[in-house]
């Protein structure tokens, strides 16, 4: 046997046995027709559209029954006409009737315990206090959008916090059934108290959301400014609800406590939770009485 065709050159092909077959060679068309196309990358998150380019943002809002329906379904359209400055007065006027309304009717549920003079009592006192809390916090709501970047006007401020407290509001009536039939079926205060506490900490956190969309479109660079107003916010509301004291439990002779008596929430709820645990025993005893 020839010594060269056992250790061909380097680079020259190897001779081809007879027995082995020879594998046709294919075009590049027939791979590109055969092959799956490689799956599409993900698409980058779209950002989101400005105010007035959906056409439901400009629909106008017309009523109560309007706002509702945009605070709940559209809130952009609400966010929209606020940024637009036409008429800006009404819909903020609107948003404030819609959410004091609302309330007054939860606070018809919450005197409802008691009853008597609460029934009244109740819903007034609660509707004031909602409506003195939003007075007292819009300044601080305004400048803290002003250290952060936003350019809104004092106004479309105001109606991003109307439209924050129409749908908090809106969740309570959505919550008064519950509330209500607790209030027919218990004898605890401090239940009751932290019942109403616990739907209004939930609605507030639906309405902090509303708000945060509010100013994320009015053009908000850092949201530090206005978590530190949701603190204060709630702050104000909950001692509210103490200087406005009785609201869940029997109505005192006058509408508001002495004017030296004042307490911090936490001290009024720590008072309430007693005087009910005293009460407690006396309210065993009488339904034993009764058997």
């Amino acid at each position: 046997m020839n010594e060269s065709n056992l250790n061909p050159p380097p680079g020259a092909a190897p001779e081809r046995s007879p027995s082995q077959p020879v594998l046709p060679t294919l075009p590049a068309a027939v791979f590109a027709d055969t092959l799956p196309a490689p799956p599409p990358l993900p698409a980058a998150a779209h950002a989101e559209r400005s105010l007035g380019e959906d056409p439901g943002d400009r629909v106008p809002i017309r009523g109560a029954l309007g706002v509702i329906e945009a605070v709940l379904r559209h809130p952009r359209r609400v966010v929209f006409h606020l940024n637009q400055g036409s008429d800006i007065s009404r819909l903020v006027g609107l948003l404030l009737l819609v959410a004091l309304g609302f309330v007054a009717v939860y606070g018809a549920i919450v005197g409802s315990f008691s009853g008597g003079e609460q029934w009244w009592a109740a819903p007034l006192k609660i509707t004031a206090g909602l409506a003195v809390t939003a007075g007292i916090c819009l300044p601080s709501l305004y400048i803290f959008a002003c250290l952060s970047g936003s350019a809104a006007r004092l106004g479309e401020v105001a109606g991003a916090l109307g439209g924050a407290l129409a749908l908090a509001t809106l969740l309570l009536i959505g919550f008064a059934p519950v509330a209500w039939l607790f209030s027919q079926s218990t004898s605890s205060v401090a239940f009751m108290g932290a019942l109403h506490l616990g739907f209004w900490l939930v609605a507030t956190g639906f309405g902090v959301r509303f708000l945060k969309t509010a100013f994320r479109h009015f053009g908000l660079r850092s949201e530090s400014g206005l978590n530190v107003w949701v603190v204060i916010f709630l702050l104000v509301s909950l001692q509210m609800t103490t200087a406005l004291r009785p609201l869940v439990g029997p109505f005192d002779q006058t509408l508001l406590p002495p004017a030296g008596e004042k307490k911090f929430f936490l001290a009024h709820w720590m008072d309430s939770m007693e005087a009910d645990g005293r009460k407690a025993p006396a309210r065993g005893a009488a339904a034993n009485r009764g058997d």
